[in-house]
């Protein structure tokens, strides 16, 4: 299944059905009245978080959905049916934008969540219901409401606890690939990674998900090498883990240009909590991961000494994913920073209102 996180499409809901103008026509009954009835309310258009979808592949191949009419009014007092609904699925973390792709309508945060992004026009009221003492036959019907139309876009956040963010082949697939069981590809040329990957990883007893996204280069957020959109799917992430290739040039441009890309994208990915880590550490010598090493503290030094709430900023870790080397030790500062920032989330959220019989 091909990975789509963004899709247009065009919704409309349902027009309601008419009302109906009838009269009573029965034997031996002289003056029966009205008898018709409303009209039946137009369908609507439900986006709808279901459990087993990580993509919006289906939207590629249909982008126009349009709800049922509502049924006319009939005699002897029979109301029409409601015109049928669309439900639209969609996969967790899914966002509804209005046309202008800035206009958040609903973010899909958890399975079961449902909205109603376009309501059905209601019915038309039938002759009966403009029965008054001074006129006993009217031959007036509303006609139904006109359904609503719009275009909106859907677009896709992947719900993970952690994210990698680096340069291309940083070995950050290298490292999924060793901590869960997710199977990226990996290869040794850049953005081998064209599409953002899920893995979940087990340390201690504990699990959470990882996310993998395509690498950035400089000038990512001007639309350079695959861009900045991808970064949308660590957003949602208490901690990212920034991989630095112990092997490049220079390890402190290489950190400076990815935090340089997380600041211009914006959102709050620069302010989350940050674990740096030098990988691929076994493919070069001592001598040139000292020197690595000592770059990348200055740029992270550069980058502010302490985090947001005051806590120092940790070291820069050494890790191999071929040789598995430094690789628990990771993923057990992630699992302590994922629970560090849930009790900060903790803290800040209002506490629950109390309740009074």
């Amino acid at each position: 299944m091909k990975f789509l996180d963004q899709a247009k499409i065009y919704i409309r809901s349902g027009d309601g059905g008419g009302g109906a103008v009838s009269f009573r026509r029965e034997k031996f009954i002289e003056f029966g009245g009205p008898d018709g009835g409303d009209g039946g309310r137009g369908g609507d258009v439900i986006a709808h978080c279901v459990d087993g979808l990580n993509t919006l592949i289906d939207y590629r191949y249909q982008q126009h959905f349009k709800a049922g009419t509502g049924m006319h009014g009939m005699g002897r007092n029979r109301a029409g049916g409601k015109g049928r609904s669309v439900v639209l699925k969609v996969p967790v973390g899914t966002q509804i934008f209005e046309e202008d792709n800035e206009t958040l309508i609903a973010d899909l945060t958890e399975v079961g969540q449902e909205v109603v992004i376009a309501r059905g026009g209601n019915g038309g009221f039938g002759n009966l219901h403009f029965t008054t003492s001074t006129n006993r036959s009217p031959r007036r019907a509303n006609p139904g409401q006109t359904g609503e139309e719009r275009t909106i876009w859907l677009r896709l956040k992947l719900i993970a606890d952690a994210g990698l963010v680096g340069l291309p082949n940083a070995g950050k697939s290298t490292f999924l690939a060793a901590v869960s069981a997710a199977k990226p590809k990996i290869a040794d040329y850049p953005f081998t990674t064209l599409h953002p990957g899920l893995g979940v990883v087990r340390v201690d007893e504990r699990e959470f998900v990882l996310a993998d996204i395509p690498g950035l280069i400089e000038g990512a957020h001007e639309g350079l090498g695959l861009g900045d959109r991808f970064l949308g799917h660590v957003e949602r992430c208490r901690v990212l883990l920034h991989l630095v290739d112990a092997g490049c040039e220079h390890a402190g441009q290489a950190y400076k240009i990815v935090r340089g890309e997380l600041e211009a994208y914006g959102n709050g990915l620069d302010q989350k909590r940050e674990i740096v880590a030098l990988s691929k550490v076994d493919s070069v010598d001592p001598e040139t991961l000292k020197t690595q090493i000592e770059r990348l503290k200055r740029a992270m030094r550069s980058a502010g000494p302490t985090l947001q709430d005051g806590e120092k900023r940790p070291p820069p870790m050494l890790l191999s994913s071929a040789t598995t080397a430094g690789v628990q030790d990771a993923l057990r500062a992630l699992a302590r920073a994922m629970e560090a920032a849930r009790e900060e989330e903790a803290a800040l959220s209002p506490p629950p209102a109390s309740w009074t019989p």
